[in-house]
């Protein structure tokens, strides 16, 4: 049943949704119940104020019609208030009741007194207490000392003292109303309140189906899209229209298909590209040495062709070695040697180390400095190889009396070098992609049958490794220039 996220939300939810109501409902109660009580508390106190007020009247005029009112006050009450009324006096003999004792509970008649001509209170703490005079009212819950025990209920009772014009105590009001009225009402809102949770739960329940489809359903997809993937098909792609959080985790779902996908392309193009770059030198040494060895190749041009045969072993060598340079890079393990040092001298020596790559050429190279010295924190060798490939690229792509421009400038904290060229320039969309391993824009090889691919790939983990920045800017037939950043040092 909990195999799945849907089943998984919705039980989850409905678990919160009754946790909810029950915890609201147990408030409810008590707050009923003592919202009740105190309701009824209050009413039986102004009960009892209003009947002890009416009680003076009555005594000081001592007409009979009073009585009579008086008696229809205490029934009137009795019903408002749904409750005993009684008037006590200081000896617990009670004078006046509502309804009559007779009408009363058995149980309750059968434990008063009848010792004199009135049915008293048979427990002196029963009326001690409010005859002293102590507090404005006296308030009971309970079975009143056993008065109201067997009843089947808990009782309120309240007790206001009576005095004469004289302001002496002469008895006290008794107000006895069951607690059954008072749960009545606490379980007739209960109740509607039990309905409407009923009602809300189900509801809920349907929404929470419903969402709870919404998001499992864009979910199972993710998960199909990722099994077809898992099987090698890269085209799969999501179509999950949604501004959330499963809208961003499908779009980098997407994103992270395509980075596969190239990744894919990538090393099916490095199988074959190392296959290429290793077989072609191979394939040569090879037919050169079997010629030697089986003499085709006569003994007077053996040596130009061990020449060769040499040449293509360095190139081998020049390859493996960017190979492991490159993948050392990637994984993090070489270690930069920071220096300060002067840019402009740096850029210097390495157009006199390609100087023989110019002159064959013709090329005219400027250099244009913003200052004469202009220092750097920087890894030195590693920069002059960056140096070196940027510039023997511009001159393997300059056309013959072509001219390249190596440029230095200063910004802010940074330093700016530009390598430009006249040459052939690059398609704006392989801009994104020369950084590639064994990348070649020239796709027949027509003018770069020397390198591997490998050159600007390493010049970009260089680059990276320094944390700094370089990108180019190309247009097809009017050149390419290059930018990389390195950090100014005071010196």
């Amino acid at each position: 049943m909990f195999k799945t996220i849907f089943s998984k939300l919705v039980v989850i939810f409905i678990c919160i949704l009754i946790v909810s109501f029950s915890i609201a409902g147990i408030v409810l109660y008590y707050f009923l119940d003592n919202y009740g009580s105190s309701e009824k508390v209050k009413s039986l106190e102004q009960s009892a104020e209003k009947i002890s007020n009416f009680f003076s009247h009555v005594e000081n005029q001592r007409d009979p019609m009073a009585v009579v009112a008086f008696e229809w006050l205490l029934k009137s009450y009795s019903e408002s208030t749904g409750s005993i009324v009684w008037v006590v006096d200081k000896d617990g003999q009670i004078r006046y009741s509502k309804p009559e004792i007779t009408e009363m509970n058995e149980k309750i008649q059968n434990r008063l007194k009848y010792d004199t001509g009135y049915p008293a209170l048979p427990d002196e703490r029963q009326y001690k207490k409010v005859m002293t005079g102590e507090s404005q009212f006296v308030r009971e819950k309970g079975d009143f000392y056993g008065l109201f025990k067997d009843t089947g209920w808990s009782w309120i009772t309240i007790e206001k003292p009576l005095k004469d014009n004289k302001e002496q105590i002469i008895g006290a009001v008794y107000l006895h109303a069951p607690i059954s009225e008072i749960n009545k009402t606490r379980t007739s809102v209960f109740g509607f309140f039990m309905v409407s949770v009923a009602v809300s739960i189900l509801i809920s329940i349907v929404l929470v189906y419903i969402f709870s489809l919404r998001i499992s359903k864009p979910l199972k997809e993710i998960n199909n899209a990722a099994k077809v993937i898992a099987g090698g098909e890269f085209r799969k792609r999501l179509s999950i229209n949604s501004s959330d959080e499963i809208g961003e985790l499908a779009n980098s779902f997407n994103q992270m298909v395509v980075a596969l996908q190239n990744l894919e392309e990538m090393r099916r193009g490095f199988i074959a590209n190392v296959s290429h770059e290793l077989r072609t030198p191979m394939t040569s040494i090879r037919g050169f040495i079997e010629g030697i060895l089986d003499e085709t190749i006569p003994p007077e041009r053996q040596r130009d062709y061990l020449v060769i045969v040499r040449d293509e072993t360095n190139r081998l060598n020049r390859l493996v070695n960017d190979l492991l340079d490159l993948a050392r890079m990637e994984a993090g393990e070489v270690g930069l040697n920071y220096k300060n040092f002067n840019i402009n001298e740096l850029i210097r020596r390495c157009i006199i180390k390609l100087e023989s790559f110019i002159t064959s050429k013709n090329i005219q190279v400027e250099a244009s400095f913003e200052e004469e010295d202009m220092f750097v924190s920087a890894d030195t060798d590693a920069v002059e190889r960056v140096i070196i490939n940027l510039v023997h690229n511009a001159i393997k792509f300059t056309p013959e009396s072509g001219k390249i421009t190596v440029s230095t400038s200063a910004q802010k904290d940074k330093i700016i070098v530009t390598v430009e060229d006249n040459g052939i320039g690059i398609d704006k969309d392989e801009i994104s992609l020369i950084w590639d391993r064994f990348y070649k824009t020239d796709k027949s090889r027509s003018k770069d049958k020397s390198g591997a691919g490998l050159g600007l790939a390493i010049v970009k983990n260089i680059i990276n490794e320094h944390q700094q920045e370089i990108w180019v800017e190309s247009e097809l037939g009017k050149g390419t220039r290059f930018y990389f950043t390195l950090s100014r040092s005071d010196l």
